[in-house]
């Protein structure tokens, strides 16, 4: 099963909402572990799961679906979005103040009581049954002020709050995925914790729970703590010169 370390009652609310087939939102910070718990939870539940990376191209026929050119003749291939409803699958679209507004539009009927998926080209409308589920993500702290997601969509979810583990349990969540030692975990988490505090000087975005992961797996592989600090908390955070500085200086003064 798909390892997932709970840091409150995240599991139990997901439990309760599916149960009450209401759509759950998710949001927190990059890496935080908001997908690796939505796969959880589907393996947990007993689902299929259908995962939609969402980004600015995306619109709503790439997730409902569209007519193709095959053989000469037009047929209907359903989209992903389509398929999760037809199989009464979790659907999870990951990022999704990325996709284009008309993706909102189309989201909208699943997630109140209707639960219908319209399919304006084949003037259909399918039922959703009870097996099926809405889990969309966002970075709230990450997008500009024109992708932020609407408070009228926001109220039609559950949401729940994620952000980055605490250092004990997220020291314990990278020893795990890494396989590394508790004490190289330690190290790259207080690393990881000093980069999340360079935010307020400038850095885009501090080092996530998924990359300090990397991280570990570098020395597992057998670079040295400081070459895969280097390859993942300094060369994947920014490329600014000056920040660039900074995040070495903060691996000197953690690993010597």
């Amino acid at each position: 099963m798909v390892y997932y370390r709970p840091q409150g009652n995240e599991i139990t609310v997901f439990e309760t909402a599916a149960s009450r087939k209401l759509p759950v939102l998710l949001k927190g910070p990059t890496g935080c572990g908001k997908t690796r718990f939505v796969r959880y939870m589907a393996e947990k539940l007993g689902r299929p799961l259908v995962t939609i990376a969402c980004q600015e191209d995306l619109a709503a026929a790439d997730l409902t679906g569209r007519f193709l050119l095959e053989g000469g003749s037009t047929a209907w291939r359903d989209g992903p979005l389509t398929r999760a409803v037809r199989e009464g699958a979790i659907c999870y679209l990951d990022e999704v103040v990325e996709a284009r507004s008309d993706v909102m539009t189309v989201i909208h009927p699943l997630t109140d009581d209707r639960r219908i998926l319209p399919l304006d080209r084949l003037g259909e409308e399918i039922k959703a049954p009870d097996s099926f589920l809405l889990v969309i993500s966002y970075n709230p702290g990450y997008q500009s002020v024109t992708k932020e997601l609407k408070e009228s969509t926001r109220q039609r979810f559950v949401s729940m709050a994620f952000d980055y583990p605490g250092a004990a349990v997220e020291a314990e969540i990278v020893a795990s995925e890494s396989g590394c030692t508790p004490d190289v975990a330690a190290q790259l988490v207080k690393l990881g914790h000093g980069s999340r505090n360079l935010r307020s000087h400038g850095l885009g975005e501090g080092a996530s729970t998924r990359l300090l992961v990397y991280a570990g797996q570098l020395v597992v592989a057998g670079l040295s703590l400081k070459e895969a600090a280097e390859a993942t908390l300094v060369g994947s955070l920014t490329d600014d010169t000056e920040m660039t500085k900074a995040l070495r200086e903060l691996v000197r003064s953690v690993l010597g």
